[in-house]
């Protein structure tokens, strides 16, 4: 079976990868189409600026060999990124994000959650009446 390649909006990676931030925006959604005109136009996110700034000045060293930390949970992932990996903090500790074609247009957030699921158990001692009982150790 042929090995199917991945596309973003009929756009493979070499195309993608070239384009600039100005052309993606015309092919994302809207809402991620204003937070990238708002960076182009305006100096709205410093922090976002600073990290495409960090990430351009890496790929000019060939430094890319271990993750790209940052706390910018809001920068929407741009087609530079294509094959590099950020650590993703979420409040505790970093989460390791690696950038494909299908995350393309998503927030780096989106892929470090802040939560995790609640697991309960059973209840603690002296939480029923029949645990008053229950001796501790």
């Amino acid at each position: 079976m042929a090995k199917k390649l991945e596309s973003f909006y009929g756009n493979n990676e070499d195309e993608l990868k070239k384009m600039s931030i100005e052309e993606f925006a015309k092919i994302v959604r809207s809402r991620t189409r204003r937070a990238l005109v708002r960076l182009v136009e305006k100096n709205n996110n410093p922090e976002y600026r600073k990290l495409i700034e960090k990430v351009r000045k890496l790929k000019q060293e060939n430094k890319l060999n271990k993750p790209v930390k940052t706390h910018v949970r809001d920068a929407v992932i741009i087609p530079e990124w294509l094959g590099l990996k950020f650590s993703v903090h979420n409040g505790k500790e970093w989460n390791d994000v690696e950038i494909t074609i299908d995350k393309l247009g998503h927030r780096l957030g989106e892929y470090s959650y802040t939560t995790k699921a609640v697991k309960h158990s059973g209840a603690g001692v002296g939480a029923t009446r029949g645990s008053k009982f229950v001796p501790l150790k």
